[in-house]
């Protein structure tokens, strides 16, 4: 069995180690695949003027992902986990090229859709590190690879700003490409094997799905709050580059791209709030991460400056991520041979949501400018944290009860 030497979050006798930082890596080069029009959305409104498709465009890679995630994921439960993941890669490689091609705002709106499919190579990674760890690490393995994702959409906003600026848009995809290539070299490398988990066929997989949502209300309320903070990061990630690009600041795709640098802070959030998801429990975890993505929409809407915008942006990445980690450690923890569908009910809900809220952010841009797009976010916010404040005195009470 080969292991990465990198990293090892394994213990004597607890199994096979974790490659952590390749799996990190290979999270956050896959999920950048989907953001890199987001910077660009102000550039590509100039090459093809009055084509509001161009909006769409978020929407669109969104949508892909959940396409993905619902019926592409569920294979990790099915077939050999690192074959399946370094195919995944090699198909995400393709599909950059072609959208480096694409001569207009259709193609582009395909492959946008096509890259969303192949990039839920991610969520074929998180699961089986959280297979791999051992019970009493899960959280932090968790949350050290959702930290790598972060990165990867962060990053991702603020090397596409810089290459479109210099190159063009095409160029971002095209260069993205061969790093998929090497990201699946690197993963055939250090992954270990992992025998199906389920038996039978595609069929019969994606039927238990329907049961196991139906099964665990945990499940429910963990993909219904993340869907709706999702959604508030969603909105301001798909018209960050059209505020900025108005009137108002008249600034362009590298600016918008930037403060994905100052997001990366909420890097740190992942494993932080995996490491308290195992000591406190994840519940409180979410709620919080839930308060603080509602007060960066305050500050986006009450602060109304540069400085502001960056305020906000840390708080908002560091809750969604807080939250994120700690909903996946819930999740995971309900039936361990069914993580890879568990994570495609979790994940597809919240990239439903994401991409419903990108819809509606593009919307609320067009007819209420940033004021509408900021009531939108903190609406969004604010329902995620009704939920888990429902939960916990749900729980209190069953707690009360059963005393």
């Amino acid at each position: 069995m080969q292991t990465d030497p990198e990293a090892n979050a394994g213990t004597a006798g607890a199994g096979p180690t974790v490659p952590v930082r390749s799996m990190a890596a290979a999270a956050g080069v896959a999920v950048a695949s989907i953001y890199y029009a987001q910077p660009m959305l102000g550039l590509l409104s100039h090459d093809f003027p009055g084509n509001r498709l161009v909006g769409m465009i978020p929407t669109a890679t969104q949508f892909g992902y959940a396409l993905g995630l619902f019926f592409l994921v569920p294979l990790g439960d099915l077939l050999e986990r690192r074959r399946l993941i370094v195919g995944q890669f090699l198909a995400l490689a393709l599909v950059l090229e072609l959208t480096a091609a694409a001569p207009g705002v259709e193609a582009l709106l395909l492959g946008s859709v096509l890259l969303g499919v192949f990039a839920t190579a991610a969520q074929q990674v998180v699961p089986f590190a959280a297979h791999l760890a051992p019970p009493n690490r899960r959280g932090a393995v968790v949350g050290s690879v959702m930290a790598g994702l972060l990165g990867g959409i962060l990053l991702s906003r603020t090397v596409a700003g810089l290459v479109a600026e210099g190159f063009g848009w095409p160029a971002i995809f095209a260069l993205a490409a061969p790093v998929s290539v090497l990201m699946a070299v690197q993963l055939a490398r250090v992954l270990p094997k992992s025998p199906a988990e389920q038996r039978g066929g595609y069929r019969r997989l994606m039927g238990t799905l329907i049961h196991l949502w139906r099964e665990f209300p945990e499940l429910r309320r963990a993909a219904y709050t993340q869907a709706l903070i999702f959604g508030a990061f969603s909105v301001f990630w798909t018209t960050l580059a059209l505020l900025l690009d108005s009137p108002r600041y008249g600034l362009g795709a590298a600016a918008a791209g930037s403060y994905g640098l100052i997001g990366l802070v909420g890097v740190f959030a992942a494993p932080l709030a995996g490491r308290a998801a195992d000591r406190i429990g994840p519940q409180r975890v979410v709620a919080l991460g839930a308060l603080v993505a509602f007060a960066s929409w305050a500050a986006f809407g009450f602060w109304n400056s540069l400085l502001g915008l960056a305020v906000g942006v840390v708080l908002l990445d560091f809750g969604v991520q807080s939250a994120l980690v700690s909903n996946q450690a819930t999740i995971y923890a309900l039936r361990p041979e069914a993580r890879s569908r568990l994570n495609t009910l979790f994940m597809g809900t919240m990239f439903v949501g994401g991409a419903a809220a990108s819809a509606l952010a593009a919307e609320a841009w067009h007819l209420a400018g940033w004021s509408g797009v900021c009531g939108l976010g903190a609406t969004l916010a604010l329902g995620a944290a009704a939920i888990q404040a429902v939960g916990v005195l749900r729980t209190r009470g069953g707690a009360a009860v059963a005393g």
